[in-house]
């Protein structure tokens, strides 16, 4: 019998799920809407189409895995689904985490003002590399993806053939191998892009801060447009950098102390997992001019439709 804690933190994860997916599916509607009516992407709708997608497929996957581990969870380790639940989950997670970061690094270069060579090639050339850092990141992912399906089959083996010592229990010999193989591979598949992320948003918010001050010093107004435009910026950037922060140090120590199905916390635990994907997209679609107006016009017709429905309805 599951307890009322239980009980309200998997009724919040589907909550938090649903939330995400009907903003990252938002998202995309709207971009690719734009796109087919105006036959072009710009480099940033192009990373926020894919990282709407990637997010919004890997909540589906995600939920449905934790509830399909909830209904055959004694079974479930043992079970070939464990191995096709994985490689869809890394792969989604592999590409949500390079995309978020290539989103990163086109702010950085779109809007930080630094004079390094390297940068301004970048600044210059970004817009012809996009589509590349994509490619390569799908390419990275689906990597990424084989390994742990490699792993996770290599697992599955051993229990049907009986390899493990006899002396381990399969829980025992499943927690060594996520130790031994899963804990090396998500530690440096995900710390290259987990790096480049916190340096792009870092020098980022350096170069917004230092913006800010100058302005301050300036004729402006500190309540001007532009100062509340970069305060903005600033806001979102560090709500960012925190969400992306937790949502990679949740994937690393959910291997290092693994928190089962029986532990209490295992639906709490969930929640942060999935806490990014889910709360991020708001994050955007209120820093995108373009989204925030679509955005808008969906709450007004709703708020519509709702009013004619209330108006049209017997007393």
């Amino acid at each position: 019998m599951w307890g009322p804690f239980t009980i309200f933190a998997m009724v919040l994860l589907v909550l938090l799920c649903f939330l995400g997916i009907m903003a990252n599916g938002f998202i995309v509607v709207v971009l690719v809407r734009e796109w087919v009516r105006c036959h072009r992407l710009s480099p940033c709708d192009m990373i926020l189409i894919s990282l709407g997608s990637s997010c919004f497929c890997m909540l589906w996957v995600g939920m449905t895995h934790n509830f399909y581990y909830f209904h055959r969870h004694l079974q479930y380790s043992k079970e070939p689904a464990h191995q096709y639940f994985g490689i869809y989950w890394d792969f989604l997670n592999s590409a949500t985490f390079w995309f978020a970061t290539w989103l990163s690094v086109l702010f950085c270069v779109k809007t930080a003002n630094f004079t390094h060579p390297i940068f301004l090639w970048l600044k210059w050339r970004v817009k012809v590399l996009v589509p590349w850092f994509l490619l390569v990141s799908l390419l990275i992912s689906f990597i990424v993806s084989i390994l742990g399906f490699l792993g996770n089959n290599a697992l599955y083996q051993a229990f049907l053939q009986g390899t493990f010592s006899e002396n381990i229990t399969f829980s025992g010999f499943t927690r060594k191998r996520e130790i031994h193989y899963f804990f090396p591979l998500k530690l440096i598949t995900l710390s290259i892009p987990c790096s480049m992320f916190v340096v792009s948003t870092v020098l980022l918010i350096t170069s917004l801060q230092r913006h800010s001050w100058k302005m301050q010093q300036s004729a402006y107004s500190i309540q001007g447009p532009s100062t509340e435009a970069h305060t903005k910026a600033l806001k979102s950037l560090v709500s960012f950098l925190v969400l992306y922060a937790v949502s990679f140090l949740s994937l690393i120590i959910d291997v290092v102390a693994f928190c089962g199905f029986e532990c209490t916390w295992y639906w709490p635990w969930q929640i942060v997992h999935y806490l990014c994907s889910s709360v991020h997209p708001f994050i955007l679609i209120l820093g995108n001019s373009q989204l925030e107006g679509a955005f808008t016009k969906l709450l007004l017709l709703l708020k519509t439709f709702w009013n004619e429905k209330r108006m049209s309805s017997p007393i």
